[in-house]
């Protein structure tokens, strides 16, 4: 873990800015991410692509970079021949390729931080159930999905582990419960549409789980739209009294069918003001949402 300022400490002084989209920079830079295993494929395969996106946002202005981690699964690896020795490798080396950007990017008097990236047990299966939820297991099958990665990457000693897109309270339970213990503190993101988690429970409810977590440095929702965000970000710091996380899509809609994005972008630097009025610390972008807007969110917080 960073030996600098805890990124807990720095929540209670003011917004933190997050990165943008992985996907999104690594395929402007022309890398092809139509593989089951996304950007975690160039993990194996060119992970300097990986620390190159990383430094990109982190020279646009953002001061916590999440790693490309979160389609990385020993399961997903094994599928392309990867040994669960070869799979913890490429683990580590996503929290590396974060920390190395970090220290090559241009000086500058704050801290930066890495978020390991935890996706659901969804984004595994590479069928789009990350935005269902419900597949049928139980919070301890859950748990035992998550626990040997979570267990991996923490051990890689990144800054936060970042639960990211989580669909529904089962998954958070599991969760919650295999970072009890692990030594690195956590955000907890649900992806929610129309105030509720993607598998239909009440936002209250989801965010009530994570109130009493001590592991727990902040709350909220990514990979939604803005609007969603909108609503989300006063629930959570009502329900919770924890800084709020909160990194929506470009508003932009993806059609799984077609593997397009259609629609326009609905977010913008004007709107993080709100956020952070409402109780955001924790703010950037998700799919679709590159280093220009990361630029003027940074611009937009720290009034320059």
């Amino acid at each position: 873990m960073s030996t600098t300022e805890s990124l807990a400490a720095a929540l209670a002084d003011g917004p933190v800015v997050l990165d943008g989209g992985m996907s999104n920079q690594l395929a402007a830079a022309g890398h092809d991410l139509s593989d089951a295993l996304w950007s975690a494929r160039l993990l194996a395969d060119e992970p300097e692509a990986v620390t190159a996106a990383h430094r990109a946002y982190f020279e646009a202005g953002a001061d916590v970079a999440i790693t490309a981690s979160y389609q990385a699964t020993f399961e997903g690896f094994a599928r392309r021949g990867a040994g669960r020795e070869r799979a913890a490798e490429l683990l580590a080396l996503s929290v590396e390729c974060a920390r190395t950007a970090a220290e090559g990017a241009p000086v500058r008097r704050r801290p930066r931080w890495v978020a390991a990236s935890v996706g659901p047990y969804g984004a595994m299966l590479a069928d789009g159930s990350e935005y269902r939820g419900r597949y049928g297991l139980s919070v301890a099958e859950l748990e035992r999905f998550h626990r040997p990665r979570l267990e991996v990457l923490a051990a890689a000693a990144p800054d936060v582990l970042a639960l990211e897109t989580i669909p529904d309270t089962d998954e958070a339970e599991a969760l919650l419960r295999v970072v009890r213990g692990l030594g690195v503190p956590a955000w907890l993101s649900y992806s929610a549409a129309g105030g509720r988690t993607r598998a239909g429970q009440p936002l209250e409810d989801a965010f009530a789980l994570a109130a009493r977590a001590g592991e727990v440095i902040a709350v909220g929702v990514n990979c939604c739209t803005p609007q969603d965000a909108d609503h989300a970000v006063a629930v959570a710091a009502r329900v919770t009294h924890k800084p709020v996380v909160v990194y929506p899509n470009s508003g932009e809609r993806w059609d799984a069918r077609a593997r397009a994005w259609s629609g326009e972008p609905t977010f913008s630097a004007s709107r993080v003001t709100g956020w952070r009025d409402a109780g955001a610390r924790l703010i950037g972008g998700c799919c679709r949402v590159g280093p220009d807007t990361i630029t003027s969110i940074a611009r937009t917080l720290r009034g320059s």
